[in-house]
């Protein structure tokens, strides 16, 4: 029995790893064709921090049981599975099964629900990436709701830099008089300061410069 156990576990371990490799792979590209889009000659700007050997990446599944009607909130509405949030990493790529959940936060505050597509994968923009493009790419503001009928299971891979890299905008795009909206800053120190603060909160907040209008 215990041979047997081993056996699946390592099975299991080596799906894993190949499927990681293979959204790693799939996070790097998009942030290449991103930098393309951006005119910038090193097109690896961006991707090379997923694949240096000391990169702070993490691969995350989340299980989110059904949660019944009569467990809504006062206004009727369905809990919240995951609070809202930004993703503090680079880029994250995530993929879900076929249940709905998973809401985005558009300008005006209002939140809408992105349809479930178990063959789809979801980019979003990190806090990091935002910062090393002056803001031309917006960290997503995201959240989950609790399915009243089925469970939803989601699987993400959040690209990080390594721990000492220093997070600021690319010298590349600060060409002309354009001014830089962030503090220069570490990952390791933006990572702390990220665990300190509430799910909810605006964490680039502290790195913002104070720009003159």
């Amino acid at each position: 029995m215990g041979f047997v156990l081993f056996i699946s576990f390592c099975c299991c371990r080596c799906a894993v790893d190949e499927y990681v490799s293979a959204v790693k792979r799939m996070g790097c590209e998009v942030l290449e064709l991103l930098a393309d889009g951006l005119k910038i000659q090193a097109r690896d700007v961006f991707s090379k921090l997923l694949k240096d050997e000391q990169s702070d990446s993490v691969f995350r599944l989340n299980h989110y049981p059904p949660c019944p009607e009569n467990y809504q909130d006062m206004n009727g509405r369905n809990l919240i599975g995951f609070g809202e949030h930004t993703d503090p990493q680079i880029i994250s790529v995530l993929r879900s099964n076929n249940t709905s959940g998973l809401q985005i936060s558009l300008r005006d505050g209002n939140w809408i629900s992105v349809p479930p597509d178990q063959n789809s994968f979801f980019i979003n923009v990190g806090d990091s990436l935002q910062v090393m493009t002056n803001g031309r790419f917006k960290s997503v503001r995201h959240r989950v709701v609790a399915n009243t009928l089925k469970s939803r299971v989601s699987m993400i891979y959040f690209g990080g830099p390594p721990l000492s890299e220093k997070i600021a905008p690319l010298p590349s795009l600060m060409e002309g008089s354009e001014d830089s909206l962030y503090k220069e800053f570490t990952w390791f120190e933006y990572k702390k300061s990220a665990y300190k603060s509430r799910l909810a909160d605006n964490r680039l907040g502290l790195f913002e410069k104070i720009v003159a209008s």
